[in-house]
């Protein structure tokens, strides 16, 4: 018995100055599912629009099975069964807990040659605190759009809206580095339990469905339980540090 073979037709746009991801997703997917695809280049603005026109369509990549055009990727993945693709709202944040724990764990054996050290404990919430800063640092703007609707401070106070990002990665390197634990503990301590203090009252007690600026102004991690373990997180350091200083 002879195979059967799936064939595909894809018209995606190859330019100079523009490669169409999601023509190469689709490509990659046609293929992975066993078609042979006559891949059809759309190399000019001209192409593009003419095919368009033609097609009586407004974007590309298109995908034709069987004659019939289907429509583009995640046209293709519906027909497909592999449905259309989905991001965790937490990703963002859960990321940075996990690359801030392998952080630690890298540093501790490097610096003890062992991964269970009390160190490294501090380290990962250190790391943490740092990368989350840096997410805000790049677009402070934007993060105190966002932070001004629930911060109870900056609504009182707007330059700490733009002080917050920068106090929270201080504290986070001072930490990383124990240099001006005097600095780095009261601080931390400071940003986390009025940040503590903001998400309580915001998500707990007014019942407000707000989105959190713990990974920047264009997060889309309510505001929960995830930003409130961010402020914790710096309460819990800055405790330990003060405790280990005058200890």
């Amino acid at each position: 018995m002879q195979a059967v073979h799936k064939r595909a037709v894809l018209y995606r746009m190859v330019m100079k100055e523009h490669l169409c991801p999601f023509g190469l997703k689709a490509l990659y997917l046609l293929k992975r599912e066993g078609f042979e695809v006559d891949d059809h280049w759309l190399e000019t603005r001209q192409q593009t629009d003419d095919f368009q026109r033609r097609e009586g369509v407004q974007t590309t990549p298109q995908i034709y099975l069987d004659g019939q055009r289907i429509g583009g990727y995640d046209d293709l993945r519906e027909r497909l069964g592999k449905g259309k693709p989905h991001v965790s709202r937490y990703r963002p944040v859960l990321t940075v807990f996990a690359v801030a724990f392998l952080m630690a764990l890298a540093a501790g054996y490097v610096a003890f040659g062992t991964l269970l050290n009390l160190r490294v404990v501090e380290w990962f919430f250190a790391f943490t605190m740092t990368l989350l800063a840096m997410l805000k640092l790049q677009d402070v703007e934007r993060f105190s759009n966002m932070f001004l609707g629930y911060d109870l401070l900056a609504q009182r106070l707007i330059p700490y809206a733009y002080a917050y990002p920068y106090g929270e990665a201080l504290a986070g390197v001072l930490m990383i580095a124990g240099l001006l634990t005097w600095v780095a503990a009261p601080l931390a301590l400071l940003l986390g339990t009025l940040g503590a203090i903001s998400v309580v009252k915001a998500v707990y007690i007014d019942k407000r469905a707000l989105k959190c600026a713990c990974v920047g102004g264009d997060s889309d991690v309510p505001l929960g339980f995830i930003s409130l373990t961010e402020n914790l997180v710096m309460v819990g350091m800055g405790l330990w540090m003060l405790f280990r200083m005058i200890g």
